[in-house]
């Protein structure tokens, strides 16, 4: 199968109309992002700021680019003028300094706020209780060049599709939480990105409106 069939597989046949899929591109060249592209795709993840940039720089500018890797704050400022969404913000700092660089570049940047909804202790993430106060602070309400479009989360690295499962209804409860207390009247707050190669099936069944897909799409990652 191709990078071209597998994209028409995943568009047409695997996902649900309202499930957006991501192509994970990380660490491909951009030869395969451009064969995706050409398929009608248009939304590709990078997890590295560094590699997100050059691709930007080498590729057509209506690909929508989303960081889904974890975001370190003094490197908001590169994907600043371009980026489409940052999956993984994960801490109050975060917000304040792409509230900053979105200001400077004149535009409103779009989030996900990153939850930790895995046993592991090796992922990042807001707990619940954590995000509630972020979001009732007046350094929140203060934030003019961000919006929060939703809500984001990694499953445990496991076999178990209970647990798997168990997860992914947390991260779909926090969502409507959030948006009962905070974004009852936003439409613009409609995103949960759960799911990646390995268990987006699950992800779907449990409301999932955005799947991360690099392996199934790209083949196993190059490691660098």
């Amino acid at each position: 199968m191709s990078i071209a069939d597998n994209i028409q597989g995943f568009a047409q046949k695997t996902l649900p109309p309202n499930v957006k899929l991501v192509a994970v591109s990380k660490t491909k060249p951009t030869g395969d992002i451009l064969e995706a592209y050409q398929a009608g795709h248009k939304i590709f993840g990078e997890n590295r700021v560094q590699e997100l940039v050059d691709k930007y720089e080498a590729l057509p500018r209506d690909i929508e680019w989303h960081m889904v890797g974890h975001m370190q704050s003094n490197k908001v400022k590169y994907i600043a003028p371009f980026v489409s969404l940052i999956q993984g913000v994960d801490k109050p700092k975060l917000l304040k300094v792409i509230d900053k660089e979105g200001r400077k570049n004149k535009r409103v940047i779009d989030v996900l706020l990153q939850f930790h909804i895995a046993s592991e202790e090796t992922k990042f993430g807001f707990h619940h209780q954590e995000a509630v106060d972020m979001l009732k602070s007046e350094d929140f309400r203060s934030l003019e060049y961000l919006r929060v479009r939703g809500v984001m989360g990694m499953a445990t690295f496991t076999d178990d599709a209970d647990k798997i499962r168990s997860e992914f209804r947390q991260l779909a409860k926090i969502f409507r939480d959030l948006k009962r207390e905070f974004f009852s009247d936003d439409p613009g707050f409609k995103e949960i990105s759960m799911g990646m190669s390995n268990d987006y099936q699950i992800a779907i069944e449990e409301g999932t409106t955005m799947v991360r897909i690099g392996s199934l799409i790209f083949g196993e990652r190059n490691n660098h």
